[in-house]
């Protein structure tokens, strides 16, 4: 007898809209219908081209997690740190007690293409130092439990693959690419929250077959199982399965700053603006590749 499957709660479409500076972006987790889907706070589908990008801007409080599919993003930060992340690579940064940095595309490209997810973080690690993990796309382990199906282990496990990223917050990402008439049952702690985010095709998702097409999110019932199952039809599929431990902390998000409480946020504001505690590289910092 096969395990019940986590079902799908609800649909949304992600709508294209301008973010940064000439910067189209579909949001996922973060849209009014979708605000804080514990413990993820957003998930954009980015499309940048040459001239745009998201030029010097802080963060605390949360991690961010950039995943490119196509093209080539730079990075640098008011610490010295500074690098390129090309298609299938991975940047996994811990905002902690702060960064100001800059994420611009390479110039000698048309487009940009890729995911950026805000993980929070809970309170007893929103202060910790800024760090990075980075992974090339060559460094990033697969798992193939079937011909026709590909499972990119970005974070957590999937088929006997673990991720070597660490993750404060406990996280599983994967990039799931499937053929045609496929079908693949992954395993998912029944504590955690999650979701799907589909880049291309069609998927039917739960022993009812949810249909999620191109560009929707599919939030999963939060029942306990331990299971779910997808499976693919007459076209082949590409999308992102992200599921966590929820937090149950306050949030209290202003723009880039994410904490518990109104008066850490004013804190947080105090500190971006002096230039203290955990800003300090701000003061006269900006990034040579805005």
């Amino acid at each position: 007898m096969t395990a019940a499957s986590r079902s799908i709660t609800r649909a949304v479409l992600s709508r294209e809209q301008a973010e940064g500076v000439g910067a189209r972006v579909r949001r996922s987790i973060g849209r009014p219908e979708l605000r804080n889907h514990d413990p993820f706070l957003m998930l954009d589908e980015f499309n940048v081209d040459k001239n745009g990008g998201f030029p010097d801007h802080p963060h605390r409080g949360f991690e961010t997690v950039t995943y490119m599919l196509e093209g080539q993003f730079q990075h640098e930060d008011f610490a010295g740190h500074k690098g390129t992340i090309g298609p299938g690579d991975l940047q996994w940064m811990t905002a902690g007690r702060g960064i100001v940095h800059s994420e611009m595309p390479v110039k000698s490209q048309t487009r940009a293409h890729g995911l950026q997810l805000w993980i929070n973080l809970p309170k007893e690690h929103k202060m910790c130092e800024p760090q990075y993990q980075e992974l090339l796309d060559k460094e990033v382990k697969r798992a193939r439990p079937e011909e026709g199906v590909e499972i990119k282990v970005i974070a957590g496990q999937s088929h006997g693959v673990s991720s070597q990223v660490y993750t404060r917050t406990p996280t599983m990402y994967l990039d799931i690419k499937m053929d045609k008439n496929k079908t693949v049952v992954q395993t998912i702690p029944a504590s955690f929250t999650g979701f799907i985010y589909t880049l291309k095709g069609t998927i039917f998702v739960g022993d009812n077959a949810f249909k999620g097409e191109a560009h929707h999110t599919l939030t999963f019932s939060e029942d306990g199982a331990e299971t779910v199952k997808i499976t693919t039809k007459e076209e082949s599929a590409h999308f992102v399965l992200i599921a966590g431990e929820p937090l149950r902390e306050p949030i209290v998000q202003h723009g880039p700053f994410v904490m518990n409480s109104k008066e850490e946020i004013y804190s947080t504001i105090r500190d971006y603006h002096s230039g203290t505690n955990g800003f300090e590289h701000a003061r006269d910092w900006s990034s040579t590749i805005a």
